[in-house]
């Protein structure tokens, strides 16, 4: 049997892996191991009622903001536990963020790494919620001490879209007439839309999805505005979409499109509950994508971007710093082989691990040491390229 230090790996610079970003993201490959229970597994038989389904309690209470989207996602991870758990009761807890409630100022500019997550953590905190499920964009690199990501579901699409203003319908950024104001609450939109779209000219926008579209619809201040597109597909906005940004035009953040279920770490119960939720390529892709902007110490309040594909046993990661005008910018790709061997004996303490702040038992240390070091090496690839000094004059800009 092969050991996990016979990792190979490819330290190459590499073209971009080209795939059409309205197909679905590839499958991960043959060398999946069999032990990873993830949401599409079909293992929805559970234990007698008698045994509680492994758990001393019969309630479930699980945190989440109040937004309607975060209602849908909430509601999407609850299903998927429900189908497992049928004699359990879930009670959903809403409450509202700092993020939430700041609607004047833009996000960079708060300065909380907490926007949308400290309120939840204080109820996991309190034991007045079993779980929170967040978007894991949302969730810093670096989590409060005791918690865990104890599980990352299936994710939707990672893109940016476009939603037009009626009066633009059928155009795309390329089309739309100079001067033309855009809408985004993201410094990482804002940099690589002004790089690709010189002629326009692009605003803060705030408040949550219903809010920003009909600031869009109903008044004349932007001709478009730049969204994530899996927030307009879970709220079942598709037909609003004008166009997808490919990761030519725009990489997206890191995490986007995934849904995050954040425990208490030795809440061993709760954690073996949702473990069973966690998707094999999504958790190594943003175990990469979680390590490359820790260490490059990004946030909200700099321009850090990804692209991830996970293809043939090889996970794919480009990296991007921008400067806050786009006028700067360092990017690079490259890979590492995820062809671990599904045999291999990885039960015991290591099940626990954290990597980035996700645990994902039952799946091998490897595969997730592998994504993390990969993550790290294209950081440290742009931090010797200069990209410390093109964020940290970033950052600079921006508290000004």
């Amino acid at each position: 049997m092969r050991s996990s230090a016979e990792w190979r790996w490819n330290r190459q610079r590499l073209v971009d892996p080209e795939r059409d970003p309205l197909q679905p993201s590839p499958r991960l490959p043959a060398c999946r191991p069999p032990s990873l229970l993830g949401a599409s597994s079909g293992m929805t038989s559970s234990p007698p009622a008698s045994e509680k389904n492994g758990l001393k309690k019969e309630t479930i209470r699980v945190g989440t903001r109040k937004s309607q989207l975060a209602r849908i996602q909430t509601d999407s991870v609850v299903q998927m536990l429900q189908e497992r758990h049928p004699h359990l009761c879930f009670e959903i807890v809403a409450m509202s963020t700092t993020g939430d409630k700041i609607l004047d100022t833009a996000l960079s500019k708060i300065g909380e790494k907490s926007l949308f997550t400290k309120e939840l953590e204080n109820a996991l905190e309190r034991n007045e919620v079993d779980l929170v499920v967040h978007s894991l964009k949302d969730l810093p690199t670096s989590l409060p001490l005791g918690f865990t990501i104890g599980a990352i579901c299936k994710r939707e699409s990672p893109y940016d879209a476009v939603v037009f203003h009626p009066k633009h319908a059928g155009k795309s950024l390329h089309s739309l007439p100079e001067k033309s104001v855009i809408g985004t609450s993201s410094l990482r939109r804002a940099a690589q839309l002004k790089r690709k779209f010189p002629h326009l000219e692009f605003r803060d926008i705030r408040g949550n999805l219903n809010t920003r579209l009909k600031k869009l619809d109903e008044k004349e201040d932007f001709s478009a505005i730049v969204l994530a597109a899996a927030g307009l597909r879970r709220m079942g906005w598709d037909s609003r979409i004008g166009q997808v940004l490919s990761p030519a035009d725009c990489l997206y953040a890191v995490g986007q499109g995934a849904l995050a279920v954040e425990v208490r770490a030795r809440d061993q119960e709760i954690l073996d509950m949702v473990s069973v939720l966690h998707d094999g390529e999504t958790v190594l892709r943003c175990i990469a994508e979680r390590a490359f902007m820790k260490h490059l110490e990004g946030g909200c309040s700099v321009p850090v971007a990804v692209n991830t594909v996970l293809k043939d046993c090889q996970l794919y990661l480009t990296g991007a710093v921008y400067s806050l005008d786009g006028s700067e910018s360092l990017r690079e790709t490259m890979q590492a082989s995820m062809n671990y061997f599904p045999h291999e004996n990885e039960d015991g303490p290591n099940d626990d691990i954290q990597h980035v702040g996700i645990t994902a038992k039952n799946f091998p240390q490897s595969a997730q040491v592998a994504a993390e070091k990969l993550g790290i090496q294209v950081a440290e690839l742009l931090l010797s390229r200069g990209a410390k000094h093109i964020l940290n004059v970033a950052r600079q800009l921006n508290d000004a």
